[in-house]
């Protein structure tokens, strides 16, 4: 069985001009690129939050077929600063992440928490275990260990490359750290101007 794979074809956003990329089942491709070159913003565009030009498609349903709301349940954006609705942690879960909590150095009771409580790097462990609890089809992740000590962001590498392969999720993570880069990538991409670009990931 052919596992479902991204698509990206001819998307233009911001300096990104005519993007033609596919982001196959259990991939990781890491993205990088200088400040304001359009790393967010394509992960935007994927996600169906930005406008832009060209068409983006997963298991060959094209985003412009689809509801905004019903395309990002399956395409998971976690943005690099991330959004809380809901007084306690456990709300904004869909099912129960018990055994990811423990993994990410969480209590039970931390369902129960105030998110006026959490510190930046809480914020971000748990906004990745949120993601998670609506069974996405693709995740695209925003730096996501951007606010971890070293030793909490190789537990979250840990997890996260355990999931993917798990669920087979297509994945596109920005980064900037090298090493982490190596650590994590099947592919590594490039923003150069208006286009992206493959580079060695052992650079």
């Amino acid at each position: 069985m052919i596992k479902p794979e991204l698509k990206l074809e001819s998307l233009s956003i911001g300096p990104l001009k005519k993007v033609q990329l596919k982001v196959l089942a259990g991939e990781i491709i890491c993205l990088s690129g200088p400040s304001g070159s359009g790393k967010s913003r394509l992960l935007r565009a994927i996600a169906d939050i930005e406008p832009h030009d060209g068409d983006i498609s997963f298991d060959d349903k094209s985003q412009k077929g689809m509801t905004g709301h019903q395309w990002r349940r399956q395409i998971m954006l976690v943005p690099a600063q991330s959004a809380w609705w809901y007084e306690t942690v456990g709300k904004h879960f869909n099912q129960p992440m018990g055994q990811a909590l423990k993994i990410l150095g969480f209590p039970e009771e931390a369902t129960e928490w105030q998110v006026s409580r959490l510190s930046s790097g809480e914020k971000q462990r748990l906004a990745l275990i949120r993601a998670l609890s609506y069974a996405p089809q693709v995740l695209l992740l925003d730096e996501p260990t951007a606010n971890l000590d070293a030793d909490t962001t190789r537990k979250v590498e840990i997890w996260l490359m355990d999931e993917i392969s798990k669920y087979q999720y297509p994945v596109i993570w920005v980064a900037h750290n090298r090493e982490q880069i190596q650590r994590v990538a099947s592919r590594h991409i490039e923003i150069k101007g208006s286009n992206l670009i493959e580079r060695e990931i052992s650079q």
